[in-house]
């Protein structure tokens, strides 16, 4: 037996997986609560003693951690224009694991900066240019972050002709600064690979340690990631397969927590209609999207508030009076559990419109339009209606009832005809919680991780 072990330092829980590679199967996985304010260490070993006791004690051979405690890998981006380099600089970030906190476009200002200070972000993203464009913005902005006395790496992808410049100026201030290339060396060309590399490297260095996780690392055998770049690898490998093994082809993942909701897609969402032409940034093929103000708690507000509160009341059955006083006891106590009748109507009704809206948000659009030789139509973002698998996971859904129903509201909706979300689907749901897990094993062992995956998502029949 060669065991390994992956662990994921969560917000809320700290999750371990192990996994037999001989046998190439999943030996078990457990979950306790993460003691981020304490030591890390403390939530880790109370997992790990869950674990033992399900499959006894074990010596792994190698282990490996991803992490999102403490708010994970918070940051900010600014870019030039905000359609064009501030939207690479935005899919840069979230595609390398970030919670982006704020997306800023042409110059920053003195008020920018009163906020970004506020915001105190774990890094910067600056950008702004394509190669020999415009290089007065971003040198501009250089000279508005050195004024910011807060400490946070940036990470330099503009204009190559001023990044240096840039460095210099930030240098000199005292920052620590990393150049990359441009996140948009050319006109609608994106290149966001070699800034989220950067970003992986700054949470290497800088962020283990600021989060509490240094001495867990030094448990670690291998490379430590932010947890939600763990899924999105694992979604892709799921999506595209190995050189020996098929992959399912495109899908479209949902993760619904308590504070955010994140939906991964895996296509190119290129126009599937005659006629049709697309505006703005062409879309990568593995896309992430992170919901800030949707979850199941912290964020539980934000559903009411971006559904309606007629909607949550017709899902789940309950009066608009008895909604508001749960949503309170939920929102002010937020690991209050689905242990009434009531509360189990309105986690389904939290759920089922957190999906709708992550997934809607998440999926582009098509408008009409008319032109002098006829009907046309204009595509933005990416088409996921023929996409024909969602995978579920995070904890609030997974352990939820008729989650095949909740799954089915991340489908196209008649009365929203504009929205390009999957016609009909496949649902599979992460029952044993280990997507963040296989997207580690991936890094090492991507067949292995791969057939995992196969064996354990579980379907839940097409929905429609």
């Amino acid at each position: 037996m060669k065991p390994i072990l992956m662990i994921d330092f969560g917000s809320t829980n700290t999750k371990v997986t192990a996994v037999d590679l001989e046998q190439e199967k999943l030996l078990g996985t457990a979950a306790s609560y993460t003691t981020v304010q304490t030591d890390v260490n403390e939530g880790l070993n109370n997992a790990l003693a869950l674990l033992s006791e399900k499959i006894g004690t074990l010596e792994y051979e190698h282990r490996y951690a991803c992490s999102s405690a403490a708010g994970g890998l918070r940051m900010i981006s600014c870019g030039l224009v905000p359609e064009l380099t501030a939207e690479a600089a935005r899919q840069a970030s979230l595609g390398a694991g970030a919670k982006v906190m704020k997306v800023y476009s042409y110059q920053l200002t003195e008020d920018d900066a009163e906020e970004i200070e506020q915001l105190s972000p774990d890094i910067f993203l600056l950008t702004g240019g394509t190669d020999g464009g415009n290089r007065d913005s971003i040198i501009e902005n250089a000279r508005i972050l050195a004024t910011i006395p807060k400490d946070f790496p940036i990470v330099v992808a503009g204009n190559r002709t001023a990044a240096r410049t840039c460095e210099k100026i930030l240098t000199e201030a005292g920052k620590q600064v990393r150049v990359c290339e441009n996140v948009m060396p050319k006109f609608n060309q994106l290149n966001i690979q070699p800034a989220q590399n950067e970003i992986r490297q700054v949470f290497l260095e800088r962020i283990i340690k600021a989060k509490g996780l240094s001495q867990a690392s030094q448990l670690i055998s291998g490379i430590m990631m932010p947890t939600p770049a763990a899924v999105l690898a694992a979604m892709e490998l799921l999506s595209k397969g190995t050189e020996k093994q098929s992959g399912l082809g495109e899908l479209v993942a949902v993760d619904v927590g308590g504070a955010t909701t994140d939906i991964y897609s895996m296509t190119d969402g290129l126009p599937d209609r005659l006629n049709t032409v697309m505006k703005g940034l062409p879309e990568p093929f593995a896309k992430r999207t992170v919901e800030g103000d949707i979850g199941m708690r912290y964020s539980a507000g934000g559903i009411v508030e971006a559904a309606g509160i007629a909607a949550v009341c017709q899902l789940s059955g309950l009066s608009e009076e008895r909604v508001n006083q749960l949503m309170e006891l939920i929102i002010t106590h937020t690991d209050t559990m689905p242990t009434t009748e009531e509360l189990v109507k309105l986690d389904f009704a939290l759920a089922s419109l957190a999906v709708k809206t992550g997934v809607s948000r998440h999926a582009g659009t098509l408008e009409k339009v008319y032109t002098p030789i006829g009907e046309a139509f204009m595509q933005t973002g990416k088409d996921l209606s023929r996409v024909n698998k969602i995978i579920i996971t995070g904890g609030s859904l997974i352990h939820a009832g008729n989650v095949d129903r909740i799954a089915a509201c991340g489908l196209y909706d008649m009365t929203e005809p504009a929205s390009l979300r999957p016609q009909r689907a496949e649902i599979l749901v992460d029952k044993q919680y280990i997507l963040s897990a296989m997207g580690l094993l991936s890094q090492y062992e991507p067949d292995i991780a791969l057939k995992i995956m196969k064996k354990e998502l579980e379907s839940y029949g097409i929905a429609e």
